[in-house]
């Protein structure tokens, strides 16, 4: 018999849906900004956040010219541009800090200071003491957190080395950059008339959990910032 060739009518079907792509969670976007503290929020675990590891850099920010545009620049230079209009004036970054062995000292421009005295590799430094205003990243305080089993405690400080103290109208910040993840922020918010010196953040390890607090401690001195957290050292006047 021939073949017929010709097409004969298909029944109706439901067409096989194939195979596509499947609808995937969304992950909420992580938040970028810097987290401030605050005297309602004021500590933070680095260790929790994954960030007590690496190079720890603290930067002090102020407005010197209150009442008009901040300067541009680092804190220093800002400063610098605030001292043609007034009195000279030259503002120090530095910190106190405890070892786990029970060593402690200060690191400052002031006396030269500028890394911890005990041997080996430097565990906290400061880059330099820019007293022109002209580096325009300021000073900074570095902390070196691969060494955090030896580290019990720093306190970062500010104090004014020469000059009228006035934080109220300063608008200072200290920020804080881990090696990785957000900034962390601390306003100088509050003031103390007459008080040429600010402890500003605390650093300290418990049982190996990193975490900085805000404090805002304003006292005359660093005799008087010694005191008031117990670290036991004697102080004698110094000059740069």
């Amino acid at each position: 018999m021939p073949i017929d060739y010709t097409k004969r009518p298909q029944s109706p079907s439901t067409p096989t849906p194939t195979a596509g792509p499947t609808a995937q969670p969304v992950s909420p976007p992580q938040a970028t900004g810097p987290v401030k503290l605050t005297k309602s929020a004021p500590t933070v675990s680095l260790t929790k956040r994954g960030q007590a590891s690496g190079q720890l850099r603290v930067n002090l920010n102020w407005n010197a010219r209150p009442g008009g545009p901040p300067a541009q620049g680092g804190f220093l230079k800002r400063l610098a541009a605030g001292a043609s209009q007034s009195s000279s004036i030259d503002l120090d970054l530095g910190c106190l800090y405890e070892l786990t062995d029970g060593s402690k000292g200060v690191v400052q421009a002031l006396g030269n200071a500028f890394r911890n005295r005990e041997p080996g590799n430097p565990i906290v430094w400061l880059d330099g003491d820019d007293r022109s205003g002209s580096n325009s990243a300021g000073e900074n305080l570095f902390v070196d957190l691969s060494q955090l089993h030896q580290i019990r405690r720093i306190l970062v400080f500010a104090f004014i080395y020469e000059g009228v103290p006035n934080w109220a109208a300063a608008d200072g910040v200290v920020t804080l950059f881990p090696a990785q993840g957000p900034t962390i922020e601390v306003r100088l918010d509050e003031a103390r008339a007459g008080a040429g010196m600010c402890g500003i953040a605390m650093l300290e390890n418990r049982g190996g959990e990193l975490s900085v607090s805000r404090e805002i401690t304003y006292v005359s001195g660093h005799d008087k910032l010694d005191q008031a957290y117990g670290w036991g050292m004697r102080w004698t006047a110094g000059r740069k």
